[in-house]
């Protein structure tokens, strides 16, 4: 579904994103394991064209060439980006940021099921629907950028740090959502510092270092990889 070859992008003189390759089949769930600096929330935003890779670039999706499109017809192809930080419109309502999501082309005949299907993900927001979302705890909030992000209808969702900052019983709910989204069908692409939660919901990772991918394995083969362990899980095996 996603293909993505020969990435390269720069910020000014800073080299980011070095030949980077990844791949997320129709319905899978892939992971993006690194350090911080490693690229990985750029690999991302190049996706979702929301910054412009070098030339030469391979991004595809669903076989259409995506490289260096604006990010509203990216979403309109069907990859939705929740980005780091959330961005939700704190001014507004649950079911106010919800409708903006279905703003898509592709999303508006579809509206009335996207919300049912994010408030049985998401009962919470079922429960909140006509609360302002800056009174919210950042778990919450994090429900609703995720249920906007839905509300376009993709086809894959990117996910940037989704459990930054949120209490480890918030972050075991999150996860078990996301396992949930994930039996539905749709393809997930995270970026996230929680290894083990990330591995346990996915069925591939990928290793990045300085900009490069450096590893590429099965879920399962990664969590009992003695070196993994030591570079991304530490004391918590």
């Amino acid at each position: 579904m996603l293909e993505i070859r020969n990435l390269r992008l720069h910020y000014g003189q800073h080299l980011a994103l070095d030949r980077v390759g990844v791949t997320v089949g129709r319905g899978e769930t892939v992971v993006i394991l690194g350090a911080n600096g490693a690229g990985k929330s750029s690999l991302l935003k190049a996706a979702a064209g929301l910054v412009a890779p070098d030339p030469g670039a391979d991004i595809r999706f669903a076989g259409a060439d995506v490289a260096g499109r604006p990010a509203h017809l990216i979403l309109e192809a069907g990859i939705a980006l929740v980005p780091e930080g959330r961005g939700v419109f704190g001014d507004l309502t649950v079911e106010e940021n919800l409708a903006l999501g279905a703003y898509a082309r592709r999303a508006r005949a579809h509206g009335g099921a996207s919300r049912d299907l994010v408030y049985a993900l998401f009962p919470k927001l079922a429960d909140r629907r006509k609360q302002f979302v800056n009174t919210m705890s950042g778990g919450e909030q994090q429900m609703v950028a995720i249920g906007r992000a839905l509300m376009s209808k993709p086809e894959l969702l990117m996910l940037d740090e989704p459990s930054l900052g949120l209490a480890p019983v918030v972050v075991g709910e999150l996860f078990a959502a996301l396992g949930r989204v994930r039996e539905s069908g749709l393809a997930l692409l995270v970026v996230e510092q929680n290894v083990k939660m990330s591995l346990s919901v996915a069925d591939r990772g990928y290793l990045m270092e300085a900009g490069r991918i450096v590893g590429e394995n099965t879920a399962t083969a990664l969590m009992d990889d003695d070196a993994v362990k030591r570079a991304f899980l530490g004391a918590t095996v």
